[in-house]
């Protein structure tokens, strides 16, 4: 008799994504773990075997994670493939260093290793949720740097994703708001998310067919907090609303949306050149003639460039510039986030900080 079919499920995902990995990792070699060569190794010498891959878990203890964790650990021995874990403790609640012990110790139960758990002080910029999540990937980052890790693997699931996408369709970001969280992200492919096809209940689950403990996050169901009221107040009324199978459609919405929003960024990098003059200024003319969604980035693109932080530019930054393009009055120049200012001068769009 197989596997309870949550527990298939969960590994069918993870095991896709160590393929996936060391189909890399072959292609690639010596960008992970041990040097594969360098300027001082010995012509001659014997080559060293090629370590096997990392791959850590990013866990909290949350039902998510705790079976992203069991997966892991039960497929990355059969691929060759070395598996480790790490906790981070936010420290936003009491007790929150005693529950990341517990977490490792689970975490070495289902055999991984290295597991480590790492306390973050989470600041203030943002927002609380935005904080801790800053915190978060920071401590991961760091983390994947000190063991030489080839991937950090996150539980973020179908649910996760309609959430984003609601939340950003609620900005008004644009598109690549509507995209959501992509499978593969961060620096070369850092984070990946096998469950963004499965719902949160699988997860929950295959929890349960396995006898694993989970931890609740008191904040995930804290009204305090802008998913906490999406997930447990307003995706429920869509549902009751629109009928079921609005997770999903989000969900594939999101997939839609990042399609068209890296078909449109790859356009927007090949059309910024033919926008600069020769001493590498945006020319209005130029721009104007771009589509709006195409210029758009372009100005988004500049913006970051000279200082402006990405997760604070929002679409009604970019829109006040573009106006500097498309309604020109003689307006004066316009403040960005990060201290950059736009301003137009003798047919040129200067962005810098000042």
């Amino acid at each position: 008799m197989g596997p309870h079919p949550a527990v298939a499920a969960i590994r069918l995902a993870v095991r896709r994504v160590l393929h996936d990995i060391l189909d890399e990792h072959t292609r690639n070699p010596g960008e992970h773990g041990r040097p594969s060569g360098g300027p001082g190794r010995i012509p001659d010498a014997p080559r060293e075997r090629e370590p096997s891959p990392l791959v850590l878990v990013a866990c909290s203890g949350g039902a998510d994670s705790m079976a992203l964790a069991s997966a892991l650990a039960f497929e990355a021995p059969r691929l060759g493939v070395r598996a480790g874990g790490v906790t981070i403790d936010h420290g936003l609640q009491a007790g929150s260093d005693l529950r990341a012990a517990e977490v490792t110790l689970r975490l070495r139960g289902l055999g991984l290793d290295p597991v480590e758990s790492v306390a973050v002080t989470v600041g203030r910029e943002g927002g609380p949720e935005a904080a801790a999540r800053d915190a978060r990937y920071a401590a991961l980052d760091a983390a994947a740097g000190r063991h030489g890790a080839a991937a950090v693997l996150l539980g973020h699931t179908r649910d996760d994703q309609a959430e984003t996408v609601l939340l950003g369709l609620a900005r008004g970001s644009g598109i690549r708001s509507l995209s959501g969280m992509a499978a593969v992200s961060g620096a070369d492919g850092r984070y990946r998310r096998p469950f963004l096809r499965l719902d949160r209940q699988t997860a929950r689950k295959a929890c349960m067919a396995q006898s694993l403990p989970v931890w609740d996050d008191p904040h995930n169901t804290d009204p305090a907090y802008t998913r906490s009221r999406l997930r447990h107040e307003g995706l429920p009324a869509l549902e009751k609303a629109l009928g079921k199978g609005v997770v999903e459609a989000l969900a594939r919405t999101a997939r839609l949306s990042r399609d068209d929003a890296d078909a449109l960024d790859a356009w927007a990098g090949r059309a910024e050149a033919g926008v600069r003059d020769a001493d590498g200024r945006l020319e209005c003319a130029g721009l104007h003639a771009l589509p709006p969604a195409v210029r758009r980035r372009v100005l988004r693109r500049a913006a970051i460039d000279a200082g402006a932080p990405a997760g604070s530019l929002f679409a009604r930054h970019i829109e006040e510039v573009d106006r500097l393009i498309t309604g020109w009055r003689g307006q004066g120049a316009i403040n960005l986030p990060g201290r950059v200012v736009a301003r137009r001068q003798g047919g040129r769009l200067v962005i810098r900080q000042g």
